[in-house]
């Protein structure tokens, strides 16, 4: 019960390692805010989901981040954990891609965090700390071929936490960033049936053989939110089963 009584706003949370973020959170006591684009979806998560609340919003727009951020403090009073997890991923190079597959990727992997953060850090450092993780990639560390605007909003990512973690490490705001492999995801699934692979094909290339669980994602969102985690900001935490980028 690391979170008992603690507001826990969790972004893309209708499903995949979102979902599993929120859960974990619920079950360690927290009262969870699950908030998505897709409305049907995160009041079906929340149904499924004891001390848990659905809120709809788009936060491709400022507009929508903004809504989260001033409905939780009107409804809640705090926000002590903010799971910047949605985002979208955009196949294909370069010359495959259209403006608007670049535009809509920075506008929810990136610009997303950045309208969130801006609302959300001045409740927190009022409160007197509080802690930000955000969902990165392996991606962005080291970046996988055609997959650019994934690649490039990702390693933005990662920027963007050290960025706001050296900045607002005094006001006791801890700020990270997991770096997930291949999870099983419905967009893993998605992206395999594209490809005209298996699940089974990508279990073998993982040198602990089997690609990732959203639920092992959410066991180490919860520690780098936790007190457990007191002295960890900034970091970039890697979780792949060892498997390189293929």
């Amino acid at each position: 019960m690391r979170f008992q009584d603690k507001t826990v706003i969790v972004t893309g949370a209708a499903g995949g390692i979102g979902r599993a973020i929120a859960a974990r959170f619920a079950f360690e006591g927290a009262r969870v805010v699950i908030t998505d684009v897709n409305a049907d979806g995160a009041q079906a998560a929340s149904a499924a989901i004891p001390g848990s609340r659905a809120f709809a919003s788009d936060i491709g727009t400022a507009e929508g981040c903004r809504a989260i951020i001033d409905t939780v403090m009107a409804v809640e009073g705090r926000i002590d954990v903010l799971c910047n997890n949605a985002g979208i991923n955009r196949r294909g190079n370069l010359l495959s891609l259209t403006p608007e597959d670049w535009r809509l990727s920075f506008a929810v992997n990136v610009d997303a965090m950045f309208h969130l953060c801006q609302a959300a850090l001045p409740h927190m450092i009022a409160a007197g700390g509080g802690a930000i993780v955000n969902t990165a990639s392996q991606w962005g560390l080291y970046p996988a071929p055609d997959h650019i605007a994934y690649n490039v909003t990702k390693a933005a990512v990662a920027s963007f936490t050290q960025n706001l973690a050296r900045d607002y490490a005094p006001q006791k705001i801890r700020v990270n960033a997991v770096c997930p492999g291949e999870i099983h995801t419905p967009m893993l699934e998605a992206g395999v049936t594209r490809s005209g692979r298996t699940i089974a094909d990508l279990d073998r290339l993982v040198p602990f053989g089997r690609v990732g669980r959203p639920e092992e994602v959410a066991a180490l969102v919860a520690f780098l939110a936790s007190d457990e985690a007191a002295f960890m900001c900034g970091s970039l935490v890697e979780i792949t089963g060892a498997q390189a980028v293929a």
